[in-house]
């Protein structure tokens, strides 16, 4: 018998062998959602507080609702002990995990793709669960719209342009101020020979854009308002869906059709082709970039008239990472270009260069926040990159950032060993640069400020040795918090000042903001707050100037805006936690959404307050989980 929980939109749940229990309460619902979805088993008392806080036995009214829940599940599931741990039936299916952990093909077709969480389902005299139950709806949202994303651009790879215009257009019309989905739709009717509805849609974006932002498209909508469309080479008939045997053949782009070159093939392109490729990837690694991605761009026009397959994956490979790590506001183009690397890929059976395209798919969802989706592409690049250290150096080190993001620190550890263990291996001082950088970050947020010190010194030495100029504002930034909480001001300043006049040299939106950050908690601590909110509001515009930026910088900074908020009765204070809230529940940046209700509950928010004292029961994790 398979049973299946449906959680997304009216809840229910299905089983093949007959008729589910049909649960009595809410509350019932709100139960199992938190303990399908928590990532550590909730203790009794906590369960029972969080629902049942208002109720003449608490205890007694858990008691009854985890009585429905066995009987929801049936045969083979359960709930008990303290903590409340529950077991699903064996082959059991959960909609909203599928959503959040799955390949986009399976979410989209879940049933309730789309549906709101516990859709219509009201919990009275529970504010804390309430809380909690609107960050978790948050993340789910985010989730939808990055697999519509997703999905959107594996069919345009792929050159299935109706299917790839329709997804674009629900994930715009889900969140129309993100550029990046705007750029997508844009360059998708330019791209299926409707220069038209490019127009309309270039026209409708940018009057939204001035209306509630009063800012003009960037530089990814522009250079998608002036695609020019190419022949697409045929394609042939589409291969099998993904099977769910194994991860790496799980993988969604097998269900694509493949992207063939055009005939007839020719010698002279495919001459001209590995010039260009060799002449951009020497541009770019010289620091000449814009040279380095014309010449790519050119490549990958010539290469598709020269009966290349390896040869078109190579060249749409060194342009995507051209794009992704070395051009500012081009990674949706980048991400086009990484997802036909990776169909053609699969065809030629080219598990490394999959590898490498999965891989940096992922760093753009670990920039973005996407941090599911990143999970999903970096798992698959570890298991392809077997036998390559380089590669596995790459994906652990960008895994182990996104479980630093989320404040997972256990796990950023473990991951950080394991990429550096390799980059040693593979002679990678940049890859071991960065890893340092993020041991660094970790130890300063978890108040260890000597091993901060010593590991973001190391990063710096590193970089400098290398001669990695533009990496090297982060670990003078997180340099600079370290001192700072250590009481050094004078000390943070030197060194911060130096970090933001790097980064305004190399015009890096990141790494400006990150340091001006610096700046304001150092004015901050010398007496002039005024200036010190004027600054972190600079640190929160450059930051965010650009659609591709990264987003778990936007909560650094705002945490600091909410501290400083509280601590001298800023009446902006507000909007800030609530942006605060707004962004670590989408993501599921955990420490930021525990710092997030600490704030609102200092304000006297009763909600914020019980969740608040949950997320400090659990250690500071939040109760939203893969």
């Amino acid at each position: 018998m398979t049973v299946v929980v449906h959680l997304l939109g009216r809840p229910h749940i299905d089983r093949s062998g007959g008729p589910a229990y049909r649960f009595r309460s809410n509350k019932s619902w709100g139960a199992l959602a938190y303990l399908l979805l928590s990532e550590r088993p909730p203790t009794r008392a906590q369960l029972a507080s969080m629902l049942f806080a208002e109720a003449d036995d608490p205890a007694r009214a858990l008691r009854w609702s985890l009585a429905e829940i066995r009987r929801g599940l049936g045969d083979g599931g359960g709930v008990d002990g303290d903590p409340v741990r529950l077991r699903l039936p064996p082959g059991a299916v959960v909609d909203v995990r599928v959503v959040l952990g799955g390949h986009w093909p399976q979410a989209l077709d879940v049933p309730g793709f789309g549906a709101e969480l516990l859709e219509g389902k009201e919990f009275r005299g529970a504010s804390g669960f309430g809380t909690w139950l609107l960050a978790a709806q948050r993340r789910i949202a985010a989730a939808t719209e990055s697999i519509l994303h997703e999905a959107a651009l594996s069919a345009m790879a792929a050159g299935r342009w109706d299917d790839a215009i329709d997804r674009a257009a629900r994930v715009t019309a889900m969140n129309p101020l993100d550029e990046n989905f705007q750029a997508l739709l844009i360059r998708l009717y330019r791209l299926a020979g409707d220069p038209d509805a490019a127009a309309r849609q270039l026209a409708a974006c940018t009057g939204l854009l001035d209306r509630e932002l009063g800012v003009a498209p960037g530089r990814a909508v522009q250079e998608a308002a002036a695609v020019v469309r190419r022949p697409v080479p045929a394609a042939h008939p589409s291969a099998a869906h993904p099977s769910a045997a194994h991860p790496s053949a799980a993988h969604p782009s097998a269900a694509h059709p493949p992207i063939v070159s055009l005939a007839p093939t020719g010698e002279p392109d495919a001459v001209r082709a590995a010039a260009l490729l060799e002449a951009g990837s020497a541009a770019i690694a010289a620091g000449a970039i814009d040279a380095g991605v014309q010449a790519l761009r050119t490549a990958v026009d010539a290469v598709d008239l020269a009966g290349s397959e390896r040869m078109r994956a190579q060249v749409r490979l060194e342009l995507g990472e051209a794009l992704v790590h070395s051009v500012r506001g081009l990674d949706e183009e980048g991400l086009g270009l990484l997802w036909e690397v990776d169909g053609i890929g699969r065809r030629l059976g080219w598990r490394h260069g999959i590898a490498q395209a999965m891989a940096e798919r992922g760093y753009v969802d670990f920039l973005r926040a996407r941090y599911d989706r990143a999970e999903v592409a970096l798992t698959g690049a570890l298991e392809l990159a077997e036998g390559s250290s380089a590669l596995t150096a790459r994906a652990a080190i960008y895994l182990a950032g996104v479980a630093s993001d989320r404040a997972d620190y256990p796990r950023a550890f473990d991951l950080v060993d394991l990429g550096l263990k390799h980059a040693r291996i593979a002679g990678d001082a940049r890859r071991e640069a960065y890893a340092h950088c993020l041991l660094g970050r970790v130890h300063l947020l978890t108040g260890e400020f000597d091993d901060a010190a010593a590991m973001l010194e190391e990063s710096r030495a590193m970089a400098e040795r290398e001669r990695w100029l533009a990496f090297l504002p982060w670990p003078q930034a997180l340099r600079a918090d370290v001192q700072l909480a250590r009481g050094d001001v004078t000390g943070a300043h030197a060194m911060v000042r130096q970090a933001f006049a790097r980064a305004c040299q190399l015009g890096d939106p990141c790494w400006e903001g990150f340091a001006a950050r610096g700046l304001a908690l150092v004015a901050e601590a010398a007496g002039d707050t005024d200036g010190a909110f004027v600054m972190l509001a600079d640190a929160r515009r450059r930051a965010d100037r650009m659609p591709d930026g990264y987003a778990w910088l936007d909560g650094y900074i705002l945490t600091a805006q909410c501290d400083l908020g509280l601590r001298h009765r800023r009446p902006e204070a507000a909007g800030w936690i609530a942006d605060l809230q707004a962004l670590a529940a989408r993501a599921g940046m955990n420490g930021f959404l525990a710092d997030g209700f600490r704030y609102g509950a200092a304000l006297g928010r009763t909600g914020d307050a019980a969740a608040a004292a949950l997320f400090h029961h659990d250690d500071g994790a939040v109760g939203v989980a893969d």
